[in-house]
């Protein structure tokens, strides 16, 4: 009992701690009294109904939302729509695209194209019959009556003519040839010409380095007289020191009678004339027994000296063994995508940020402040458009395997250094694994003395591609200038040359949805047009001096040389 007690005082006083009010005592119902129950009844029904309450607000709540949301949804969808018909355009207006053929998209077009390109096995081009083209007996002009039959002025033993030849290889060469007409034209005593360092070319070559010196003496010998420097008693006058001569600047492409009514005077009376630079100093309209010495010296005189000549035969023999399944033929590429040239274009390609960086040193280290001034206008896109820009390795590529070059085609590849080498050969390398360089041709002790010297690994180059069946122009500029004219003298006026419509080739690798076979078709017509363009006869306007007998000699020089009865045959080895 007093166990019971002790139970029930204990839970008591659980209760009364448990509860904030005092309660009665319980009955078997669990309720204090039937009052209590009846309380407690409807508390909990009261509860339950707010509850109740509750879930249907929320139930309301998220319903309500939803509709908002339904509501809202195809309001928003009309006005972006609204938007995007109506600012899209507006922005389209104040942003338009870029006009077609002005970004570099070449990149892009060729990963699309490239396993219809890989996977291309139809009949590809022989080069034993690539140029169908070939000049007519009626178009074949006959020399004019009297062409060079005229002498040069009667020589001035005790006169002399100095000129610096200034620019890169074939600039250089355009230099020589007109300084010996105009030796021949003043009837002065002609030095050895003098070749300008340049800081863009870093070449300190002399002439006897990249010339023969004796071939080019005994050639001119009954035409030109050459030394290969002053007389003592005039160096002494100046102090033995070619630079204290004085100098005459002369303007671009001045006329025969400038160089007699306002240099010949001088040259009377001081016994010798200096001219530097003297790069495009003579015009291209001359009597023809002053036109005719240029020829003579470019195709004669000019030949390369013997460790040029040797090595360039060598490479000869090496890319003409490469190329047996083809007899002996191959192709070659002039590609101008080393980083001076690229960074002379002002073209863009698809280095992004790190190329422009690349871009800006090159060009404030080679031409200064030039590209900054304000009156410099750089254009990028306009260039590209015009087919101004450098074609690429890979845009060169393309354009072959379009025209049908079979992947087996045996290719020289001439060109400096090329910009990012390994990044952007990659996809040449692909489309034409038996691509050929002088490096790949020739040992690293065949090459060394050639090393660091632009002019002498160009004259190479000149010479390899020379002999290739096909040659491939893919930028302006001297070298090819020249080598096509040298081209059409050696094979009866056909260039055999490749010089791409780059505008055209802009527009064609600008887009991107191009098929394949489209493209193909479209680099048939345009090997076609080429073809028939190499035989044609230009129009000589001989008041534009653009007129050049080194790009197009024929029929001027080889009429000029056959009336002094000299061959025309031009030989690559070197005199023994």
């Amino acid at each position: 009992m007093a166990s019971d007690a002790n139970n029930a005082s204990t839970t008591n006083a659980n209760s009364s701690t448990s509860s904030p009010h005092p309660t009665p005592t319980t009955t078997s119902s669990g309720c204090h009294s039937h009052q209590h129950c009846r309380h407690k009844a409807a508390h909990f029904h009261r509860r339950r109904g707010k509850s109740a309450t509750v879930s249907l607000a929320g139930v309301f709540r998220r319903r309500s939302l939803l509709l908002r949301c339904l509501l809202v949804l195809p309001l928003t969808l009309y006005f972006s729509g609204v938007i995007t018909f109506t600012v899209g355009p507006l922005l389209a207006i104040l942003r338009p695209a870029p006009p077609p053929g002005s970004v570099y998209r070449s990149h892009e077009v060729f990963e699309k194209l490239w396993p219809d390109i890989h996977s291309d096995n139809s009949s590809s081009i022989e080069l034993s019959s690539i140029w169908r083209y070939r000049r007519k007996l009626g178009e074949q002009k006959s020399c004019p009556n009297g062409t060079a039959r005229q002498g040069t002025e009667s020589p001035t033993l005790d006169r002399y003519l100095i000129i610096e030849a200034n620019g890169g290889l074939n600039q250089q060469r355009s230099s020589i040839c007109s300084a010996v007409a105009l030796a021949g034209l003043l009837g002065a005593t002609l030095v050895i010409p003098r070749l300008e360092f340049h800081s863009v070319w870093q070449d300190s070559s002399e002439f006897a380095d990249i010339y023969d010196e004796e071939h080019f003496i005994f050639t001119l010998k009954d035409f030109v007289t050459v030394v290969r420097e002053l007389p003592e008693e005039i160096m002494k006058t100046y102090d033995f020191n070619i630079s204290s001569i004085p100098n005459i600047r002369v303007q671009a492409w001045a006329p025969a009678s400038y160089y007699l009514g306002e240099v010949y005077p001088v040259l009377l009376n001081q016994r010798v004339v200096r001219i530097s630079p003297f790069a495009n100093r003579l015009s291209m309209n001359v009597p023809p027994h002053i036109q005719f010495l240029r020829c003579l010296t470019n195709y004669k005189a000019l030949r390369f000296s013997s460790a040029i000549l040797n090595l360039a035969q060598k490479l000869v023999n090496r890319v003409t063994e490469k190329s047996s399944s083809y007899g002996g033929k191959y192709v070659s590429i002039h590609l101008r995508f080393e980083e001076d040239m690229v960074a002379f274009s002002c073209c863009l390609y698809d280095g992004g940020k790190s190329e422009k960086f690349d871009m800006d040193a090159i060009r404030e280290k080679g031409w200064g402040k030039k590209f900054k001034s304000s009156d410099h206008v750089i254009s990028p896109g306009l260039n590209r458009m015009n087919g101004r820009c450098p074609m690429t390795p890979l845009e060169v590529g393309m354009m072959l395997r379009g025209m049908g070059f079979a992947n087996d085609t045996p290719i020289y590849l001439a060109s400096g250094k090329i910009y990012q080498a390994d990044r952007n050969l990659m996809p040449l390398r692909k489309m034409f694994p038996l691509l050929q360089t002088k490096n790949l041709l020739a040992t690293e002790d065949e090459l060394a003395e050639f090393q660091g010297y632009s002019s002498r690994l160009a004259a190479l180059d000149y010479a390899v591609c020379l002999f290739s069946e096909v040659f491939v122009s893919t930028q302006g500029g001297n070298f090819p200038h020249f080598l096509m004219g040298h081209r059409r003298f050696l094979y009866n006026g056909h260039a055999k040359t490749i010089k791409p419509n780059k505008p055209k080739l802009a527009l064609l690798l600008h887009n991107t949805s191009i098929r394949w076979d489209a493209f193909k078709n479209e680099m048939q017509s345009m090997l076609a047009e080429i073809d028939k363009k190499g035989t044609a006869v230009p129009i000589v306007k001989k008041s534009r001096r653009k007129a050049s007998i080194y790009s197009n000699p024929l029929p001027e020089c080889r009429c000029l040389l056959e009336s002094k009865n000299i061959s025309s045959a031009f030989m690559l080895k070197a005199a023994e």
